[in-house]
């Protein structure tokens, strides 16, 4: 009996001892056998470990239950739900100890949370300021040296950037060529935001337009130009240069130059438009002229017209969403009209002549196979190098004065060192007759030029500026008569009062003149015609409303003249291309090999851009 009951009494603490290790065992991780997770503070891995042959620590293993769990990589989603699922209690313990961090968290923080937010803005700020200024500066290196726009994704672009530093931190880094195209619409849109502001302050404005074609592609080119009544300077703005398809006909152009004017609300501002004198230029603005009440009530007075009632029906249906088209004055560009004068008229005059057309084919004829052969070959440019030590200018149809400018070079050149020349590279040379021809030709032309020259000017030729030029070409060309040999009836040709007739006496173009302060009446040579001018102007300032200088407007004129310039207007006692021709030219520049499939939008937008110098301000 007492064997029994020692063997009872064994075997109950052997169940009581095995019981209790389990619920020690259930309580307690076991921490010997495993190893802890590196690198992690998340509450989890305190019930978690690895295996010491775990050096990846790739599967973790429960130190309650000893199961290994799959996870992926360092998430610890499924250890929660082991967890939850199979040890309640210790979840119940990771809920409390996970609410008692994040109140000791919240409570330490909770002061600093504004001042936090404030930082963290200020620097997002300051980096985003950081960043807009570089992508400025990119596009203004893209844009004004008229690269291509995959410019930014070129790994030696990329390169230079990454070796500049940011104030505040960080590398300059380029935007991809979608982000930065986008950058290139925005600014833009900014562009145009900012001169419709500007004219919206302005009374009057004058704009230039030229079609011109480059890459078999045509275009219409519009620039305005206006004195800023803060400061009395002269500015200008690119505003369109849009594709122009189609036949070059009056009514396109007039349809196209009034969207354009109406586009930036300046249709009622403009004072003249300047083209060239293209034909459908001239009849566009002859056409769309807004009629002034009475002639038009005398129009129908005089005429009488009879309508087919059905045309007349079908018309109404066809028109009703027609819109009346207006253009401004029109103004015939004086340096295009200089330069038929230097072209046309005088190469007409002197192929009609007998006594000058054999001398100047031949002497031209000359001259252009020169011109060709040093053009072509680099043996025949180091030639003359070598010889005169200056380089042959060679025409171009595109660029006035050109042509004069490529004889007055030859002209530069000795008869002797001419015939060297001619006699090393095979060509046939010249004669005395004929240098002699082309020295008149370019003493004849000289004054022409020099005026050409003044009225290309953009910041400081204006409307008064065209007068006195004239006056003093006419009479500069009359006083080189007596000089002449074989060109002497050539002055004759230079028909200034033809061209310019319709300026000649125009009282808009006296007072334009006699107001500018460079010229006043001291280009006007005759005593009755500066009391007419006098008068004229007094009656013009009674007419209107004499208004108080603005406070703080500039009064001080700007003279950047040139020592030519000086010299041609001698009657001074006390002291290059039109707009739109530069908006041609530079639109072909922006069709570089690498640009020629740009859209007609992007290459509108970056070329008023590079004209406008929008990222130069």
């Amino acid at each position: 009996f007492l064997n029994c009951t020692r063997v009872s009494c064994y075997c109950n603490l052997q169940l009581w001892s095995s019981y209790l290790s389990k619920i020690q065992s259930s309580s307690k991780p076991v921490p010997e056998e495993l190893t802890a997770r590196r690198g992690s503070a998340s509450l989890a891995w305190r019930w978690f470990g690895f295996d010491k042959k775990d050096e990846q620590q790739t599967s973790p293993i429960c130190r309650i239950c000893r199961k290994q769990i799959a996870v992926k990589q360092s998430a610890t989603t499924n250890l929660f739900h082991h967890l939850r699922t199979t040890h309640k209690t210790q979840f119940e313990e990771y809920e409390r100890l996970r609410a008692e961090q994040n109140s000791t968290a919240a409570t330490n923080t909770s002061d600093d949370t504004d001042l936090t937010k404030d930082i963290k803005q200020s620097i997002l700020t300051y980096l985003n300021s950081k960043f807009t200024e570089l992508n400025t500066l990119i596009a203004r290196y893209v844009v004004e040296n008229m690269l291509p726009l995959s410019t930014v994704v070129s790994e030696s672009f990329r390169a230079i950037l990454a070796k500049i530093p940011i104030r505040g931190g960080g590398r300059g880094v380029a935007p991809c060529r979608n982000t930065f195209a986008k950058f290139i619409d925005s600014e833009y849109e900014k562009m145009n935001v900012e001169l419709k502001t500007s004219f919206e302050e302005l009374e009057y404005i004058s704009t230039t337009a030229d079609i011109w074609t480059a890459h078999n592609k045509s275009y219409l080119g519009v620039t305005a130009h206006w004195i800023n009544p803060n400061n009395m300077e002269r500015e200008k703005a690119a505003l369109a240069c849009r594709r122009f398809k189609g036949h070059h006909t009056h009514d396109a152009i007039a349809v196209e130059l009034d969207n354009i004017h109406s586009t930036y609300g300046i249709t009622h501002k403009i004072t003249a438009t300047v083209t060239d004198n293209g034909s459908n230029f001239v009849k566009a603005f002859k056409r769309y002229q807004p009629l002034e009440e009475s002639d038009s009530e005398e129009d129908d007075e005089d005429e009488v017209t009879f309508t087919d009632i059905n045309d007349a029906l079908h018309a109404t249906d066809d028109n009703d969403g027609d819109v009346v088209i207006t253009l401004p004055p029109h103004k015939r560009c004086a340096s295009h009209t200089l330069n038929l004068i230097s072209c046309t008229d005088v190469d007409k005059w002197l192929l009609s002549k007998s006594a000058t057309k054999a001398v100047y084919r031949s002497a031209t004829a000359k001259c252009t196979a020169l011109w060709n052969k040093t053009s072509r070959s680099a043996l025949a440019t180091e030639t003359v190098d070598e010889l005169v030590s200056k380089k042959l200018l060679v025409p171009c149809t595109t660029r006035w004065n050109s042509f004069y400018d490529a004889l007055a070079r030859i002209c530069e050149i000795s008869m002797v060192d001419l015939n060297t020349i001619s006699s090393k590279l095979g060509l046939t040379a010249i004669t005395e007759r004929e240098h002699q021809f082309l020295k008149e030709y370019c003493t004849a032309m000289k004054p022409l030029t020099v005026a050409l020259d003044i009225l290309q000017g953009e910041d400081n030729c204006f409307h008064g500026t065209l007068l006195p030029t004239i006056e003093t070409l006419m009479l500069k060309t009359e006083a080189l008569k007596s000089g002449l040999q074989i060109l002497r009836d050539l002055l004759d040709a230079i028909a200034i009062k033809t061209r310019f007739a319709d300026v000649l006496g125009n009282e808009e173009a006296i007072l334009a003149a006699v107001t500018l302060p460079k010229f006043k009446l001291r280009w006007l040579w005759s005593q009755e015609l500066k009391d007419k001018a006098k008068a004229s102007l007094l009656a013009e300032c009674r007419r209107i409303v004499l208004e108080e200088p603005l406070p703080g407007t500039s009064t001080s004129s700007h003279h950047t003249d040139s020592a030519k310039e000086n010299d041609f207007f001698s009657f001074e006692e006390d002291e290059e291309e039109t707009s739109s021709s530069r908006l041609f030219s530079l639109g072909k520049l922006v069709f570089s090999p690498k640009r020629n499939r740009l859209s007609d939008k992007r290459f509108e937008k970056l070329l008023l851009l590079r004209y406008n110098h929008w990222f130069s301000c």
